[in-house]
């Protein structure tokens, strides 16, 4: 079919999903160029309120992010960090106590309901309260005392990609600057990414796994955040049952579960996360299992390898999900699935 414009063409399944996933190392250079300034000064305000503890409120993808914000805070920078839990205060009306506590909400769209309930009862009960957000005008980013924008740029398949990284390297910088770097560690950061985005370790592994229909996610430190976010990609876009696990928690019941028929994806970057994978890979390699390993090549052994190059381990998780949500969308395409529209999910989830 032509118009006077030219030739129209159909969707291609899975053709916004692919082009996002390859936008991210230019947003990782408009982040590292647009950012530092707006997150000095949010540093600055966050290290003279001196928070004591840190609480974080997000759902599904951002979740993750928040999880990775949690090892940052508690390793780097010293403080206790919890996960909260909005029902408490939308579905239990409780009141806690916040006081000396730094509210992070984070979020994508800026829109979901229980957030926005949550965070204004944080700041009335005496947070300092923060939205990480890619919607400066959102009603969280208004409603929340300060405001860290992510500068992913519209996102429209609904399976996130971008905005995830994004949200990992805005909170990287927002953790650095608060513990007065310069964030120089990212420099660097698109060109790796950028290897990631064109290698073609992806595609056997793909063709591997084409027809499983359950598969386990592993990785321990901060590449836990990464097993999480990689099987979630797998469950939407491909209707796989991926369950995800801390390496040490797959070892506390978990592991009687796998075998030969159930593959397994291990997260094992360079570094103390890879090194502490150690006997999760042993375990694995006497139950039989189908072993798949995302990482550092010398922590493979002979089973097959997605390779990563070597970074700083508190920013390798921008890294390891890049192939990951490379295989979610091949193993979705080679399936016939769409998976910039999974069936039943839309965008913005609304959740009270």
């Amino acid at each position: 079919m032509t118009t006077a414009a030219g030739p129209t063409t159909a969707h291609l399944p899975g053709s916004l999903m692919a082009a996002e996933i390859a936008e991210q190392p230019a947003v990782f250079d408009r982040i590292l160029l647009e950012s530092p300034s707006s997150v000095s000064s949010l540093a600055a305000q966050i290290r003279r309120a001196a928070p004591r503890f840190v609480i974080i409120a997000a759902r599904g993808t951002s979740d993750h992010a928040a999880l990775y914000f949690k090892y940052l805070v508690e390793i780097g920078l010293g403080l206790p960090c919890g996960l909260a839990s909005p029902s408490t205060t939308t579905a239990y009306g409780a009141t806690p106590n916040l006081k000396d506590v730094l509210w992070v909400a984070v979020s994508q769209s800026g829109g979901s309901p229980d957030l926005l309930h949550s965070t204004r009862a944080a700041a009335k009960a005496g947070a300092l309260t923060l939205a990480v957000t890619n919607a400066p005008n959102s009603p969280l980013a208004q409603a929340a005392q300060l405001h860290l924008d992510i500068r992913a740029g519209t996102e429209r398949a609904v399976a996130a990609t971008k905005t995830y990284t994004a949200t990992l390297l805005s909170l990287w910088l927002l953790f650095d600057a608060w513990r007065g770097g310069k964030g120089s560690d990212a420099l660097g950061l698109s060109e790796l990414a950028e290897g990631l985005v064109t290698s073609e370790d992806v595609g056997a592994v793909a063709a591997r796994f084409r027809f499983v229909d359950k598969i386990v996610v592993t990785g321990r430190g901060y590449a836990y955040p990464t097993a999480r976010e990689a099987a979630l990609k797998l469950m939407e876009t491909s209707y796989l049952a991926a369950h995800a696990f801390s390496g040490a928690d797959l070892l506390h019941g978990p592991l009687a579960m796998v075998d030969e028929d159930r593959p397994v994806v291990a997260v094992v970057p360079h570094g103390v996360a890879g090194a502490a994978m150690a006997p999760v890979l042993e375990r694995l390699g006497e139950r039989g299992a189908d072993l798949t390993v995302v990482g550092d090549p010398a922590m493979a052994g002979s089973n097959p390898l997605i390779a990563l190059p070597k970074a700083p381990e508190e920013l390798s998780p921008l890294l390891e999900i890049i192939p990951l949500q490379r295989l979610a969308h091949a193993m979705a395409v080679a399936r016939h699935y769409d998976p910039d529209a999974p069936r039943g999910l839309s965008k913005m989830t609304q959740t009270t």
